[in-house]
């Protein structure tokens, strides 16, 4: 059963990498065309936020690349340098799509509050899950111990398996969001927003993946207690 959990953390980590390379790829493809409207993602993020009636958002520059995040806690939406001042579709697909999240924050969208409400619970699960279940497997390793302490691990895992499913319909309305303005506020036309939301599709598969690895790797961790409940 250890042999599952390495070949599907390989799987994953191979599915991974090949999903950020082609998300990769797909921005400097789209970095390189102009949208229509000529704006930076600085403008266009201040605009959707505008137009959105949000005026307590501040829009700021970060370093690094694909390191774009909304901030709800200082309410910030952060913007990667090539989005901040780039002109092309992929820096407005990525300045949109950080304030739809902006935008489902002021309207109190559902799923981003459940989101919200469990970060500290995370926090504590992701730094302990891993941990806790190698004890449990070491422990049932040498002489067959007791697996109450895997079954605390999963539980623990359990908690960023959910914390990842709930932030899929959180990106996918947050890219909803941002499509539907950037083609009604004239930012793109048609064709342009249809790149825009390849782009964007690519960078959701990055969470689609992350969510079914954890799925899996629960599987796996719970397939190796129950087997060990029966011994």
């Amino acid at each position: 059963m250890t042999f599952g959990i390495i070949a599907v953390s390989v799987l994953f980590m191979l599915i991974g990498m090949a999903v950020q390379y082609k998300l990769k790829s797909k921005f400097t493809e789209y970095g390189k065309l102009g949208t229509s409207s000529g704006l930076s993602g600085s403008e266009v993020a201040q605009k959707m936020l505008r137009d959105n009636g949000i005026y307590d958002v501040q829009v700021t520059s970060v370093p690094g690349s694909l390191t774009d995040h909304y901030n709800p806690l200082n309410k910030t939406v952060n913007l990667s340098a090539e989005v901040y001042e780039g002109r092309s579709i992929a820096a407005a697909a990525v300045a949109a799509h950080e304030c739809g999240h902006a935008v489902q924050h002021a309207t109190a969208y559902s799923m981003l509050m459940l989101r919200s409400k469990i970060v500290p619970a995370v926090q504590i699960s992701s730094t302990l899950s891993q941990w806790v279940i190698i004890a449990g497997l070491g422990f049932m390793g040498f002489g067959g111990g007791n697996p109450t302490i895997l079954l605390v691990g999963i539980i623990l895992f359990a908690v960023t398996t959910l914390f990842s499913l709930i932030t899929l319909p959180v990106e996918f309305d947050a890219s909803a969001r941002a499509l539907t303005w950037l083609q009604t506020a004239n930012i793109t036309t048609a064709p342009e927003k249809e790149k825009a939301k390849d782009a964007l599709k690519w960078a959701a598969l990055t969470y689609v993946v992350a969510a079914l690895a954890s799925i899996a790797m629960l599987v796996q961790y719970i397939l190796i207690y129950q087997g060990r409940s029966r011994d």
